[in-house]
């Protein structure tokens, strides 16, 4: 995809404003697929690894849909190029409409293959949404400040999958259950609730003037961005990130479920997900005043009052007491702690975030009870500018083959779709505490990447993340 540059200076608060709606409803709509895990697992009596179709599906449509636009790009040239952003983020999001739609039929017909086909096609919508949004906030503005709209449109995002668990919840085990049994109208009312909204904000995006940008790069043919090893490492740190980040989420009710964790039902378990998915909102907050301007001490005042009023947001969200959430505060000083480590360098404080997610999942598969729900819970602090970080650290130094590198990236996310579904397989075979280790992995090389660029690549400290998952 080629980088345009602004055709013209514009007012980018309401252009802003409606891309942070879109970011909500996106992470929001994502996030519910932790939630149809364990519906569609009781629903159609599926193992793990059956279940686990539902995130090969849809993140699976990431790598289809991502290939597709790369051949496009390659023979006809850039899509969102020739028709612009704006009209290439309304197909993104009225495509993701027709998939939440497609859960009607699936329901009725209670054919897990056809909810399955639904996923993907909401996966395709949201892919176009991945290649042109994340794209096209970092043009609204500066480039010093590109990182700042990025981390504060992904911040929303996570408040979107922060609040999925707790609300989606409501919605497919009590509100539309019946007495408490999961049925067909258990997810066909939401999504099209989801389908709607979807629809009305395609109708917002349409009617707000957003501003145009044009390219004025030549395209690049062939794979020429392959010679570089940082962007070969790279493509592979985004594939485990994401495949470790959706395979956590996607196992977390099942594993509070176990009699020797917490033997906890859906209806409260959904809400220590929130917890999990709430820490990369934090994270992400926490990031965007890391990356500023400020002073190191005014960052660090401003870190502690932004975590301590996002805590209070997610503890007001989630139907948990402040004695069931105060643990979390002990994650959130130590990723304070990292990033003040990390001094905004890419390189080390991805090193930091994995080596500290490895300990957190090696304490959790060797312990029994809280202590071993605790810590991955935390994780979801230190994913929260994974994505970023191996992004801009994979393109540094690519010249003319960035736009071909991001294509690369973005493929990278179909680890969001099989390792989870090698992840179930291991649940079924040596429990789902054991199967943590495959995500300990996935970190481990994330820290190895990291200790490359550290050696390898300069990137200044203050350069900006580029862009967000």
């Amino acid at each position: 995809m080629e980088i345009p540059t602004p055709a013209k200076k514009s007012n980018s608060v309401i252009p802003l404003v409606t891309m942070t709606l879109l970011f909500f409803m996106w992470g929001f709509i994502t996030c519910m697929n932790d939630i149809l895990i364990p519906h569609l697992k009781e629903m159609f009596s599926l193992s793990n690894l059956q279940s686990m179709l539902v995130q090969f599906a849809f993140f699976g449509a990431y790598f289809i849909g991502s290939l597709i636009y790369f051949l496009i790009s390659y023979y006809k040239g850039d899509p969102i190029n020739k028709v612009g952003y704006k009209k290439g983020i309304i197909a993104g999001v009225l495509l993701s409409a027709v998939g939440c739609c497609l859960f009607y039929p699936a329901a009725s017909l209670s054919v897990y293959g056809v909810f399955l086909g639904a996923l993907f096609v909401l996966g395709l919508g949201f892919t176009i949404l991945q290649i042109t949004a994340n794209a096209y906030v970092t043009l609204l503005g500066s480039e010093e400040s590109a990182s700042s709209r990025l981390n504060l449109t992904q911040a929303f995002n996570s408040f979107g999958t922060t609040i999925a668990p707790v609300l989606g919840g409501h919605l497919i085990f009590t509100l539309f259950s019946d007495h408490g049994k999961v049925t067909a109208d258990s997810t066909r009312i939401p999504y099209l609730i989801f389908a709607g909204i979807l629809v009305l904000l395609a109708i917002i995006i349409s009617r707000v003037k957003l501003p145009s940008f044009s390219s004025e790069e030549s395209e690049e043919r062939g794979l020429g961005a392959l010679k570089f090893p940082q962007l070969r490492m790279g493509i592979l740190g985004i594939f485990c990130y994401v495949g470790a980040e959706v395979g956590i989420g996607s196992l977390l009710i099942g594993f509070m479920a176990q009699k020797d964790i917490m033997n906890l039902p859906e209806v409260i378990s959904k809400n220590y997900l929130a917890l999990y998915w709430g820490g990369a909102m934090i994270g992400r907050f926490l990031g965007a005043i890391s990356l500023s301007n400020l002073a190191q001490a005014k960052k660090l005042i401003y870190m502690v009052l932004a975590a301590a009023a996002v805590y209070l947001l997610v503890f007001s969200i989630v139907d948990l007491t402040f004695a069931q959430t105060s643990f979390f505060i002990i994650f959130i000083v130590l990723n304070i702690i990292a990033f003040v480590i990390g001094k905004s360098a890419p390189a080390r404080t991805l090193v930091l975030f994995a080596g500290v997610n490895i300990a957190l999942l090696l304490v959790s598969v060797y312990s029994k009870g809280s202590m071993a729900l605790y810590p991955i819970l935390g994780i979801g602090l230190f994913n929260s500018i994974m994505f970023s970080n191996i992004y801009t650290l994979a393109i540094s130094g690519l010249g003319k083959y960035v736009s071909q590198g991001s294509s690369l990236l973005v493929m990278a996310i179909l680890g969001g779709a099989l390792l989870p579904l090698i992840q179930g397989g291991i649940a079924d075979s040596f429990g789902i505490q054991n199967s943590f280790f495959l995500p300990v992995v996935c970190y481990l090389y994330i820290l190895i990447f990291g200790l490359y660029c550290m050696k390898r690549i300069q990137v200044d400290v203050d350069k900006p993340v580029r862009a967000n998952h």
